[in-house]
């Protein structure tokens, strides 16, 4: 690995500043397992399955890296703050069910009360501050909140080209990454950009811009260790960067309704999309897509994918995937500091110089 060094790097004992995003349906045990083998940091979607789905997760990710029973997993758990929050949801057993297994990080987004959340996760006796907490924000505003009033571990600031749910009105990313640091204190938490990143170029460029880590998604769902079918990997593969949009249409084909308001969903555009725009009945709608998904047909099935799938062609693992991106980042790097000649830049906490290896 190159050897990056950053805020984020130094507070997980990482090699690379890469992390794999929360993707429900998607992010299963050894995903996050392979991503964190590689240096960088894996994390399971607790999604909307079951608790003892869920902890057959983790303990794969745990076999995986062969750690024992009780000790510490280097891997996150991610939820979704509003189904935690839905009447008579069993919230604090979710909670507990990573906290036991003592993780190393705890991913919260979308939600009303994520403030309870992180007092209960900081208040169980099996984190002792041990767990990290991750905010996935949107704003500048919502970043403000998470550092100064709830003293988050780890921030994610998420721009529109992000695959999956999101703020259907926010910034870019290559805005809102300099937004958020310009009101953030010097001494504040790492900040990580998540949305449309594909590859090593795109990661070198949010660093300088101050990122201390990035976050990809879609890139991901293409190895074989996510939970992807193979008709849904080969639609990302096939699909131009004009395929990725902002839609509603699967959570109400799929009947998940219930995020907060002005969030939607970026995925591959295809025929449930388009009858949901038209205003099909919506008992039609959803009959066809329970139809697709038993047929496998990728012109009905969900395929959640951001704004940089039209640069991605090809299947890799998880592990392949963290190597090649660290490579490509580092080398990106190299050829800025070219451009100033001998003058050497920094990059976060670590300094570049053009003539020295990273």
């Amino acid at each position: 690995m190159s050897g990056i060094t950053t805020k984020f790097t130094q507070l997980l004992g990482l090699r690379t500043p890469i992390v794999s995003g929360v993707m429900a349906g998607a992010s299963g045990g050894a995903l996050a397992a392979e991503v964190t083998r590689a240096g960088g940091f894996g994390f399971i979607a607790f999604g909307y399955g079951s608790i003892e789905k869920f902890r057959s997760e983790v303990a794969l990710a745990r076999s995986i890296l062969k750690v024992q029973p009780q000790l510490p997993l280097p891997i996150g758990i991610g939820y979704l703050g509003w189904q935690l929050e839905l009447p008579n949801a069993p919230a604090e057993e979710c909670l507990s069910a990573a906290l036991d297994e003592n993780v190393q990080a705890i991913w919260l987004s979308f939600g009303k009360r994520l403030h309870q959340w992180i007092k209960y996760i900081r208040d169980h006796e099996r984190s002792a501050g041990a767990t990290k907490v991750f905010v996935q924000v949107t704003s500048v505003e919502e970043a403000l909140v998470a550092v100064n009033d709830w003293k988050v571990d780890v921030v994610i600031a998420q721009g529109t080209e992000a695959g999956g749910h999101g703020s259907s009105s926010g910034s870019t990313l290559l805005t809102l990454i300099p937004e958020i640091l310009a009101v953030l204190p010097k001494d504040g938490p790492p900040v990580l950009a998540a949305g449309g990143i594909a590859n090593g170029a795109q990661i070198a460029s949010l660093l300088t811009l101050g990122a201390s880590g990035v976050v990809l998604g879609t890139r991901f769902l293409l190895s074989p260790e996510s939970l992807y079918s193979n008709t849904q990997r080969q639609a990302i593969i096939t699909a131009r960067t004009a395929s990725s949009v902002r839609t509603m249409a699967f959570d109400h084909a799929r009947n998940t309704l219930g995020w907060p308001e002005g969030i939607d969903g970026r995925a591959l555009r295809n025929s449930t999309v388009e009858d949901f725009e038209k205003g099909v009945d919506i008992d039609i709608m959803r009959r066809k897509f329970v139809e697709g998904v038993k047929n496998d047909d990728p012109d009905r099935i969900l395929v959640w994918a951001g704004a940089g799938v039209g640069l991605m062609n090809r299947i890799q693992p998880a592990k392949e995937i963290v190597e090649e991106l660290d490579q490509e980042c580092s080398r990106s790097l190299r050829d800025a500091a070219l451009l100033l000649g001998t003058v050497s830049i920094h990059t976060n906490h670590k300094i570049y110089h053009p003539r020295s290896k990273i």
